[in-house]
């Protein structure tokens, strides 16, 4: 597994134990995210001066930063799904690559698969599924 695949999961999981603690996510402090992160990199023996803790740690910040926009495109492309239905693990998912789609250069594609590949790892069967329809028109609405 590459070091990018490990450090988007870290994050999924700091991003999904915030959701699962009941934290409002937009309430939670950087420090307090962080805390979480860094609990979770140290289980899996993943120091903070490590590539994978470094770009979880980026994802995490950023998903933060733009929750708002990154939850209206997710909101806008879950057609026939309620936003408050998504499973928090999904969500999580969807969080980290809606925001790599929409904030940095990463190819679409490798956005897409890594998140799918997540997905099966970690959520229900039929959730890449989900996820692959909710990335794909996210993404070909940003081309358009």
């Amino acid at each position: 597994m590459g070091m990018r695949r490990k450090g988007r999961e870290v994050a999924i999981q700091t991003l999904y134990s915030i959701e699962f603690l009941d934290n409002d996510i937009r309430l939670l402090p950087e420090d307090g995210a962080l805390k979480i992160l860094e609990g979770i990199a140290a289980d899996k023996e993943i120091l903070p001066n490590n590539p994978i803790y470094e770009f979880a740690s980026d994802l995490v910040l950023n998903v933060l930063k733009h929750i708002d926009p990154i939850d209206e495109k997710i909101k806008v492309h879950s057609t026939n799904w309620s936003f408050d239905r998504i499973a928090k693990l999904d969500l999580s998912v969807l969080r980290v690559a809606v925001y790599e789609l929409i904030y940095t250069e990463t190819a679409p594609a490798i956005i897409m698969n890594e998140a799918i590949e997540i997905a099966k790892k970690y959520c229900s069967e039929s959730s890449g599924k989900f996820i692959n329809g909710v990335l794909n028109a996210i993404s070909k609405d940003k081309n358009k």
